[in-house]
């Protein structure tokens, strides 16, 4: 079975391999078939799908294309337009739709895109439903008859929808008066929403990245380039900052110092109000591998578990909803709160962020950071070929390095060494209370890792 998914649903460089016109059709075909055996009590004429993207131009084209296929296969569309992930698995819900489809690449530059499933119930698509759908993309699919084709038309109100579903996070009576924020919104998905729902809360809004023109999308602005959002609150001596990626599902904020405010912190600041509010459940924070010792510490000396899953949003759901918990989070500024979205909500994570900035009556500075972070250093290295760093990291002499280095470092710091979902990536992560031993097993691991990289590779 060809593999098409990754760890968040489909993701490669425009017109190359998942992402060109064919596989697209082909992907909404297969998709199509399998929702469409799939038993729901909504009784419609045809299925629906709800399809929304983020401002690359590509999107054009692979919005044409899935439009294609669906209707190929019998079911209605509903085209939202740009718009945050988190709004389209809102409305996949909320519509009753059979199915929903955000096309982006998140993070990644203009040039990739991706596809993102939702299932009827708003959450991401389970592995085992994503393997059924690419094993159906290599069968034979048999189409709608012509009478039995599908319809495709505008939602022009879902922009509403989504901004008056993210206001409903705080309580209803939060008002952020009295609170200069920036807002950097990558040129991406949500730069519409973000600055009018911020001004809509009262507060006073410095808006910057809000002028996508298809190719400058994370372009040294949003989550992925923080410090032009950091550089603007200091510039414009403002209480807060928040950058979103291309799709809005998370952020990166800084205090009005300039000082960065990670998923980590973000996590404490929100389980630290759960927790006195008696709303976390299981008094348990679902984080990853690459979760920083410091929130762990932090969540420790408050009574809180930590609990560790696998790099990636869709890891920290499944757990989150197998043990029946309500805050997850990563690093990088997913976060997740399932009392009030299905999905990692950058926008809405800001709101709740902002709500306890008021609540605190401090300076972000005070009120925002709450943890001393674990020094920590990350070494990305580029592969030609994915199933080239799946060799590497077979390879003997590198887990034998990955394990001396665990060794050396001991109880006080981690190591983890792994492939990128969405990219041709190794990642390495090392992590220690001296920054002289990080900085010397990293370069360490480096350096093994890449001359075995290019060995395997020749």
């Amino acid at each position: 079975m060809t593999r098409y998914f990754g760890t968040d649903g489909v993701r490669a460089a425009i017109n190359t391999g998942p992402m060109t016109a064919e596989n697209i059709v082909r992907l909404a075909l297969a998709a199509g078939r399998f929702f469409m055996s799939q038993k729901h009590s909504v009784s419609r004429q045809r299925p629906l799908v709800v399809i929304g993207k983020d401002t690359r131009l590509s999107g054009y084209m692979v919005e044409a294309a899935l439009q294609a296929g669906f209707a190929s296969i019998g079911m209605d569309t509903r085209l939202l337009g740009p718009l945050p992930t988190p709004a389209v698995a809102n409305l996949t819900r909320s519509l009753r739709a059979d199915l929903g489809v955000m096309i982006s690449a998140s993070h990644n530059p203009h040039h990739d895109n991706g596809i993102k499933l939702f299932g009827p119930d708003g959450y991401k698509l389970p592995d085992t439903t994503e393997d059924q759908i690419a094993s159906i993309m290599d069968e034979h699919i048999v189409l709608a008859a012509a009478e039995d084709l599908g319809r495709a038309k505008r939602m022009q109100d879902g922009l509403g929808r989504y901004i008056e579903q993210v206001k409903g996070a705080v309580p209803r009576n939060q008002r952020f008066s009295n609170l200069k924020v920036v807002v950097d919104c990558a040129n991406g998905a949500a730069y519409r929403a973000a600055p009018d729902v911020l001004f809509e809360m009262g507060a006073e809004v410095i808006p910057i990245a809000i002028s996508p023109d298809g190719f400058n999308i994370n372009h040294n602005c949003g989550a992925v380039h923080p410090m032009t959002m950091a550089e603007a609150v200091v510039t414009h001596q403002a209480d807060i900052g928040i950058a979103l990626d291309g799709d809005a599902d998370r952020l990166i904020m800084a205090d009005e110092k300039g000082q960065l405010i990670n998923g980590d912190q973000c996590l404490a600041v929100i389980a630290d109000m759960m927790r006195r509010n008696n709303t976390l459940k299981g008094n348990t924070v679902v984080g990853t591998l690459m979760t920083n010792h410091g929130l762990g510490r932090f969540l420790a000396e408050n009574d809180i578990e930590l609990m560790r899953t696998q790099v990636g949003d869709r890891y920290i759901l499944d757990a989150m909803r197998q043990h029946d918990l309500n805050l997850g989070g990563e690093p990088s500024g997913h976060v997740l709160m399932t009392d009030v979205a299905t999905s990692g909500d950058g926008l809405m994570t800001g709101l709740v962020m902002l709500s306890a900035l008021k609540m605190a009556d401090k300076p972000a500075s005070q009120a925002l950071q709450k943890f001393a972070e674990t020094p920590q250093i990350l070494v990305n290295i580029k592969a030609n070929r994915r199933p080239d760093i799946t060799k590497t990291l077979e390879d003997k002499t590198i887990k034998e390095a990955i394990q001396t280095a665990q060794d050396a470092l001991g109880a006080s710091g981690r190591v983890v060494v792994r492939p990128s979902g969405t990219e041709p990536l190794l990642r390495i992560m090392v992590e220690a209370e001296d920054k002289s031993d990080m900085q010397e097993w990293a370069n360490t691991l480096e350096a093994v890792i890449t001359d075995t990289l290019n060995a395997v590779s020749a």
